[in-house]
């Protein structure tokens, strides 16, 4: 089964691996995933009319919104970008534009589109920059003259080699790069020097895409790349050369043809922070009016054609995921316009100790896994007791509740405090075993959490 084609519980079981509770939002954000193929198999004129479901998550910092939609788009494979609602600007003030944030997405569909089609080409770049770096090792020598010019000319052909015995000496210098027996010798290479092109401090590149101009491309063509010859070994020649002739394979027509479809059918945004645009700053004067924002947001949500160096893109069908607080207001302060354009809405929960724990100890990419991974490099090995894990999650919990609540990227701020000593002398540890319980987690943290202003600052 593809990813495409995941049940939505399959995707709530895929997520679960990752993010700890939020089933609520796990359920909205699979039925929307399985909701998009859905689509894809529905006839052509009636899946045009089928908008795509989007979603308002509401809930504190560091509580798993950005991550629930990051993975979703892993899952699909999809493009997706993430952005701050906040750092948009009417239309008339300096700025970010809304459409920027699709010309934002493109730009990562294309990079993802052209790394594909770069892995697709690499046994056919392999085999023409092995021939490259034969070439290189070993110059063919033409036969410069025909036989009927030597024989006119009365001159011996002793000194030239004949096609076979070249033919021979080529496949043994072959054989002996694939073996690996020259990986210690030095050549010489022509290698584009990024340094030669010249320095240009662009303050803002606003409408600069609806031109249709490629900045880079442009001065590239006006100051040509540089190159000089690099004296390499023999294993970075080569995988200099498999890139260039990687980057020559790829159609680009076809990566933007690609990427352009799976920005318009796939395409994941991200609009955290969207909390931020409800209300007006219009009593403060002339200023940035954030209902503004979200009327220049509208049309992109509600879907519309965008120009990018690219080409126009269609966000008709490019599923929009907003996430905010909302402590100061509602998610039915937005205006009603766009309120409709998100008909899922989901609360995630706060988290406390008892999730805190799982987060430590269950995902794949656990937080404990991590740092006792990172300090095994060192030849430190730091094992954690279950006393230890849950007075690690206690301090969090804690000191969310006595200053602000981060949810759990407060985890991070503990463990780095907690381990600061190991992770300092580990370099002078190797070989050494250290084990943190509960009375060594007490030690290291309870004076800072005793001490409302020091944790405030320290945690």
């Amino acid at each position: 089964m593809s990813q495409n084609e995941l049940t939505p519980k399959e995707i709530v079981e895929r997520l679960d691996k990752h993010i700890i509770g939020q089933a609520e939002a796990k359920r909205a954000v699979a039925i929307a995933l399985r909701s998009r193929w859905r689509r894809q198999n529905l006839p052509k004129e009636l899946a045009e009319e089928i908008s795509p479901k989007n979603i308002i998550m509401i809930g504190p910092t560091g509580v798993g919104k950005t991550e629930i939609a990051r993975r979703l788009a892993k899952l699909d494979n999809s493009p997706f970008l993430k952005i701050e609602a906040s750092k948009f600007t009417e239309v008339g003030y300096v700025g970010r534009d809304v459409e920027s944030m699709i010309r934002d997405l493109m730009e990562l569909a294309v990079n993802m589109v052209k790394l594909e089609e770069q892995e697709n080409v690499k046994p056919r770049s392999a085999e023409i920059a092995e021939e490259r770096l034969l070439d290189i090792l070993l110059p063919p020598r033409p036969v410069e003259k025909k036989v009927s010019e030597m024989i006119g000319e009365n001159e011996s052909d002793e000194n030239i080699m004949p096609p076979l015995q070249q033919n021979n000496t080529r496949e043994k210098m072959r054989r002996l790069l694939r073996e690996g027996k020259l990986d210690n010798r030095f050549v010489d290479l022509e290698v584009t020097d990024s340094r030669s092109m010249p320095m240009i401090e662009i303050f803002s590149s606003s409408g600069v895409e609806d031109m249709g101009l490629n900045i880079k491309e442009m001065f590239g063509n006006i100051f040509p790349q540089k190159k000089s010859l690099k004296r390499i070994k023999v294993p970075e020649a080569r995988d200099i050369l498999a890139q260039e002739e990687a980057q020559k394979l790829v159609d680009m027509e076809k990566v933007t043809k690609t990427a352009v479809e799976r920005v318009e059918q796939s395409g994941i945004i991200f609009l955290d922070e969207v909390d931020k645009i409800v209300g007006s700053d219009s009593a403060h004067g002339p200023d940035v009016s954030r209902e503004g924002v979200q009327r220049d947001l509208l049309p992109v949500v509600e879907g519309s054609n965008v120009n990018t160096r690219y080409g126009m893109v269609k966000t008709d069908h490019i599923l929009f995921i907003a996430a905010g607080a909302f402590t100061a207001s509602k998610p039915s302060d937005l205006i009603p316009e766009l309120q409709g354009r998100f008909p899922i809405r989901v609360e995630l929960d706060s988290l406390g100790k008892e999730e805190f724990i799982r987060i430590l100890t269950e995902p794949s990419n656990a937080l404990i896994k991590q740092y006792t991974e990172m300090l095994a490099t060192e030849g430190v090995k730091v094992i954690l007791k279950e006393d230890a894990i849950a007075e690690i999650a206690d301090v969090a919990a804690i000191v969310n509740e006595k200053t602000e609540n981060i949810g759990a990227r407060r985890l991070y701020t503990v463990m780095e405090t907690l381990l600061d000593e190991v992770s300092f002398n580990a370099p002078d540890l190797k070989d050494t075993e250290v084990v943190i319980d509960a009375q060594y987690v007490i030690e290291k943290l309870s004076k800072i959490v005793e001490d409302e202003d020091l944790s405030r600052y320290i945690l």
